[in-house]
């Protein structure tokens, strides 16, 4: 919790209810920032955090802004807005900032800090990286409501109905897999999900399916890309006699193992490892990367642009 360095005394951490979280992407050019603060402060935004960033090859400008609602004008109330005043801040805002935005040629995302994500995670036989999320998520390290669990196994069934949350069983063969996949987008779509995470998922899914969520399926691989694609890659690393493995993050794409990284991790290893030695250490590195990518996701901390993301601290 923030301390007031003038009297010592602890200031209340501004509540969830009354952030917000502005995203920036746009051409590049001189006074960006000052517009973007003017504005918010015009409102009586107070920023809590700000960050930017420029693609000086591309001539591209990112941005992030946290800043809370409870200083706006008319918020009187001694326990901060109300939800009903805190999205008639939020409206009043976003009319506004679409004005500026259009002007600048910004692409821009606002979002209020406690909606809390509704996601579904997608997994097969291993289980590490999904128990690992569960166990984030409850205890609070994830803001996210995971409404599903799909698998085309039955291993992960009873860990799902541990942690009290729905299990879908689809399995999916070469034959099966356009029904399996329609039945998976019509669960997906009924229950309003907003980001899909392959927790060692072993099935690629099709145009039709990345399609439905841009950007908002995240995935995880089990080695250092762009080395060692597709399957295997422990043993694939091992033969090729590597000193360093690794693990990545990436958003989905059409292209198998090629979307926009996100995280990546490395473990020094050695000629006396075996394969099952790199598979052991990789787990780790895989539910680190998994769970951070996902955090800040939820945290809207990414930006995407081409085959590349900004990663907001």
């Amino acid at each position: 919790m923030p301390q007031n360095q003038q009297t010592g005394t602890i200031k209340p951490r501004v509540p969830d209810t009354e952030r917000a979280v502005l995203l920036i992407d746009c051409p590049d050019q001189k006074g960006l920032v000052a517009r973007v603060v003017v504005l918010l402060y015009s409102q009586g935004a107070n920023i809590l955090h700000a960050e930017q960033h420029q693609d000086h090859e591309l001539g591209q400008f990112f941005m992030r802004v946290e800043w809370a609602q409870a200083s706006l004008p008319n918020s009187t109330s001694p326990t901060g807005l109300s939800d009903t005043r805190a999205k008639s801040v939020i409206s009043t805002f976003a009319r506004d900032f679409a004005i500026l935005a259009e002007e600048l040629h910004m692409r821009w995302q606002l979002y209020r800090a406690h909606q809390r994500t509704r996601v579904a995670i997608f997994c097969s036989q291993y289980l590490h990286c999904i128990a690992d999320l569960l166990h984030r998520s409850s205890s609070g390290e994830l803001p996210c409501e995971i409404v599903v669990i799909i698998s085309n196994h039955r291993e992960v069934e009873k860990l799902a109905a541990f942690h009290g949350i729905r299990f879908e069983y689809i399995p999916v063969t070469p034959a099966t897999r356009a029904e399996a996949e329609a039945k998976q987008l019509e669960l997906l779509e009924s229950l309003k999900v907003e980001l899909v995470v392959l927790a060692r998922y072993m099935q690629i899914l099709t145009e039709t399916f990345v399609a439905r969520y841009p950007a908002a399926i995240i995935n995880v691989h089990h080695s250092f890309l762009p080395a060692f694609i597709g399957a295997r890659p422990y043993h694939a690393a091992h033969a090729r006699g590597v000193k360093l493995i690794g693990a990545t993050s990436h958003y989905v794409t059409t292209e198998l193992d090629d979307g926009p990284i996100i995280e990546q991790e490395v473990a020094r290893i050695s000629h006396r490892d075996q394969v099952e030695d790199l598979i052991a250490r990789g787990r780790d590195l895989e539910r680190i990367v998994l769970s951070r990518a996902v955090r800040w996701h939820l945290e809207h901390r990414i930006l995407c642009y081409g085959n590349k993301t900004v990663v907001f601290d």
